[in-house]
């Protein structure tokens, strides 16, 4: 892990694309601001972990689903 200080309104550059600024500093917390090309997602770590774990339940959804379907003799 790269650590590094910064000031408020200093910046960070992440490749080519991708510039982190340190927007205010105080009671505890960092407030930042992100520029990055449109397509590329932005998440903050604790919204990004609770999609994943939907995404794994609900593709466990789908292939119990699917099996018990499978398993059915309803024909349309």
């Amino acid at each position: 892990m790269l650590v590094l200080t910064r000031k408020s309104g200093e910046r960070v550059l992440i490749g080519d694309d991708v510039m982190v600024t340190v927007l205010d500093v105080g009671r505890g917390q960092v407030k930042i601001g992100i520029s990055a090309p449109t397509g590329m997602p932005i998440y903050r770590e604790e919204i990004y972990m609770k999609v994943m774990e939907e995404n794994r339940r609900a593709a466990s959804i789908g292939r119990d689903f699917i099996a018990a379907w499978e398993g059915t003799d309803d024909e349309d």
